[in-house]
């Protein structure tokens, strides 16, 4: 028996083992169809490997089946591996919140679990195409994309994450909390959408917009809304609530806000369309006759006392360890004053209520100095926290209820950090829109994961786990005989197993 080369006029190379029966060449077996160099050399070794098993030479099988493998191995290069954990894990995810998939909606897909995975540039996106879903796209495909991209599919992803929050706590959402942040642009110009305006990121002369996020208890998301970049935050948390029912046909839930939106307005407003709220109080602004009634009661650690002001219930709580901090930044603010009124740069303006520039105090013609005396008797607020509510609430449901708050900021610092909300770089209103829809799609899908790593015991924060899915890989290769393709997950860590293996 001997190995045959046949060369078709495709230009294909036929392997075949030939034995010669009398003066005849009969097949034996064809080993396989090579249309490459490194496809006719593998397959020589097949053949070799064939032969000798058949001719009973048993140790060459062993040498070269090993030859074989290393051939193979040899033969893979990053174009067989593809990153498949976003797919397998978040797609999951994504699919079970209920968002829309399919069609275009399947290109929206893609861009929030790349959001998730590959926070940043669009030309992120070009690698996740390519990366993990083997296609090969321009940045100008996700621009046109991102213009094409329906009006209404803001609400249609609301409508499914506030469905989904819905269910999540039981068919009921008793209590909402808003905040608003800026989100800043890298361009100079202005237009009617992107206005200059007081920016929380310290970015004044950037153009910026505003956004007001609600969510329910533990962060989960409910719906957004988009500002011009110079609308004053007091002024968007009515149009939010009342858009916000509209669209969900639900009761009017309690409000849980912080002290930035304590305007008089606010909560004029808030009383006017029948609102009930639990707003963070800034007891230190009040009158004197409230703040002498608040120091009047005398509060102790872990029993909140309240008294009863135009706004409503005001409630005070007291608590050490806040009375600590409180110390300790009296302490900071205060040195840094020192070191700049001996450097003799602070000048008349800088006399204001701001900060701990209330400290300051003006004598004679020009004289800048600290007042000591106001300094000190500043310690009597130390440890103390007001609440505004009209609600019947217990105190401690109160302060339980707005304690929950730091899961909107939360909410906020994760997408401007982990999911890489900001900066903007589009120019196009539209386009604008889309961005932030899709940023938050993937809040929600994030919060879902975060949610089912504690329903599955699985100790990763969500940020860890992300970087564990999107380390999973499989290969993909085509069988020399039979041409099929085949693919296999690579063998996956600890914790990729369990990420695979997370009840979803």
């Amino acid at each position: 028996m001997f190995i045959r080369k046949n060369r078709n006029r495709s230009g294909s190379i036929s392997i075949q083992i030939v034995r010669k029966d009398n003066r005849l060449n009969r097949v034996v077996k064809t080993v396989g169809v090579a249309q490459t160099q490194r496809e006719e050399e593998l397959l020589m070794l097949l053949a070799k490997n064939e032969l000798d098993r058949l001719q009973g030479y048993q140790e060459l099988f062993i040498e070269h089946d090993d030859l074989v493998v290393e051939n193979f191995v040899n033969g893979i290069s990053n174009d067989h591996l593809q990153v498949v954990g976003s797919e397998l894990i978040l797609g999951k995810i994504y699919e079970k919140i209920g968002f829309p998939t399919g069609g275009s909606c399947g290109y929206f897909r893609n861009l929030v679990l790349c959001r998730l995975v590959y926070p940043g540039s669009k030309l992120k996106t070009v690698d996740y195409f390519r990366q993990h879903l083997n296609m090969e796209i321009s940045v100008y495909s996700v621009y046109r994309f991102l213009d094409e991209l329906n009006a209404g599919l803001k609400a249609t992803i609301e409508q499914t994450s506030f469905e989904y929050t819905k269910a999540l706590l039981g068919g009921k959402i008793g209590v909402v909390f808003y905040d608003m942040t800026t989100l800043y642009f890298e361009a100079s110009e202005e237009d009617d959408f992107r206005i200059a305006g007081f920016s929380k990121d310290g970015k004044h002369q950037q153009p910026q917009i505003m956004i007001g996020l609600l969510v329910s208890g533990h962060g989960y998301p409910i719906g957004y809304q988009i500002f011009e970049g110079n609308t004053s935050e007091t002024k968007t948390l009515i149009p939010v609530l009342e858009a916000f029912q509209q669209r969900f046909a639900i009761d009017k839930p309690i409000v849980v806000a912080d002290a930035a939106l304590l305007s008089q307005k606010n909560i004029d407003a808030l009383r006017a369309n029948e609102y009930e709220y639990i707003l963070g109080g800034r007891i230190k602004n009040e009158t004197e006759e409230i703040k002498a009634r608040i120091l009047e009661l005398q509060i102790e650690e872990a029993e909140p006392k309240e008294l009863m002001t135009k706004n409503g219930r005001l409630i005070v709580s007291f608590s050490s360890q806040r009375a600590h901090v409180d110390n300790k930044n009296r302490e900071k603010g205060l040195k840094r004053l020192e070191k700049r009124v001996h450097s003799g740069k602070l000048k008349k303006e800088h006399i204001n209520n701001r900060g701990y520039n209330k400290y300051l105090k003006i004598s004679g013609e020009a004289s800048i100095s600290i007042d000591y005396d106001q300094y000190h008797a500043d310690k009597v607020w130390d440890g103390l926290k007001g609440y505004v509510t009209n609600t019947n609430l217990s105190r401690e449901k109160v302060i339980e209820n707005y304690s929950q708050l730091w899961n909107i900021e939360k909410a906020f610092r994760i997408s401007k950090t982990d999911l890489r909300i900001r900066p903007v770089y589009h120019r196009l209103k539209n386009r604008i829109e889309a961005h932030i829809c899709i940023c938050f799609a993937a809040y929600t899908v994030y919060k879902e994961l975060e949610r089912l790593l504690r329903l599955n015991n699985i100790d990763l924060s969500p940020e860890k786990a992300i970087n564990e899915i999107k380390e999973i890989k499989q290969l993909r290769y085509t069988l020399p005989k039979s041409r099929h393709i085949k693919v296999k997950i690579l063998n996956p860590s600890a914790k990729q197993a369990a990420l695979l293996n997370m009840k979803i």
